[in-house]
């Protein structure tokens, strides 16, 4: 059995659905109030760890340069 198409949330914010199970969770996603709500409340996550990984190499590069 596949998994529900409500469990596809994270993955479809971060972009990490392939092409067929992202066009799924499209038409999923015209219906279902419940995952729209889910994808708002998610909307930042992605842009968020950009910006964790920013600042992280941005410290390591930091901390190669001060020794």
């Amino acid at each position: 059995m596949f998994p529900s198409p409500h469990h596809d949330v994270a993955a479809y914010a971060l972009g990490v659905l392939d092409e067929e199970d992202h066009e799924a969770f499209q038409r999923h996603l015209m219906t279902c109030e419940e995952c729209q709500i889910e994808l708002r409340e998610l909307s930042e996550v992605p842009g968020f760890l950009d910006g964790l990984r920013r600042d992280r190499s941005n410290s390591m590069d930091d901390g190669r340069m001060s020794h």
